[in-house]
């Protein structure tokens, strides 16, 4: 495969970002979004998923983590789908079960081409260190809207907030690097019976 890296700048009149990735790094992560929580979790994409992610945000946090957090989905899912480009030879489909300590959780991704979220994490708290736990669903969203990937995330039990949330993003990276593994049968050929995706 060729080189898979991508850098996508997003500005609007709430936000101003820029995320690039390399989706063959060896899980450097570099952050700068004012949002020390989020950090945190973005953080366990890049050292499970083994890819190289650098994300600088600046939003009207003065306002609430709302449109920081959601943008930073939609620019990050912009940058994936730039650096995949026309998935051939890749696996595809991705999935992970991650415990920590009492929680468990599974995600599940296909590269599909079809954006589609389908989330449940019944959280135990509201926030977590400050941050409110309702905005993950929103980086969901904004990332699967513009990676244009189906994506299943479950908790499938958990009793500590922080420790439900990890153990999706923990999740999530390791789907990530599954699906978008070269898979050495399907070298140059689009995983799919429609030739595309």
């Amino acid at each position: 495969m060729s080189e898979r890296k991508a850098s996508v700048t997003r500005n609007t009149l709430e936000t101003r970002i820029t995320a690039t990735v390399d989706l063959d790094g060896s899980g450097e992560a570099k952050f700068d979004t004012g949002i020390p929580f989020l950090e945190h979790m973005l953080d366990q994409i890049a050292r499970h998923g083994m890819m190289d992610l650098d994300i600088v945000a600046k939003g009207d946090l003065h306002i609430d983590d709302h449109h920081t957090v959601e943008d930073i989905g939609i620019t990050l899912g912009q940058a994936f789908t730039k650096a995949v480009g026309d998935k051939k030879g890749i696996v595809r489909y991705g999935h992970s079960y991650v415990p920590l300590d009492e929680a468990l959780s599974r995600v599940v991704v296909d590269f599909s081409g079809r954006p589609g979220l389908v989330y449940h994490i019944p959280f135990t708290r509201a926030q977590v260190g400050g941050f409110d736990v309702d905005l993950f669903q929103e980086f969901f969203q904004g990332f699967v809207n513009h990676a244009q990937v189906t994506l299943h995330i479950d908790n499938l039990r958990g009793d500590n907030s922080h420790h439900q949330i990890e153990t999706v993003f923990k999740a999530f990276g390791r789907a990530l690097r599954m699906a978008l593994a070269a898979d050495p049968a399907m070298a140059g050929i689009t995983p799919s019976t429609k030739g595309v995706l």
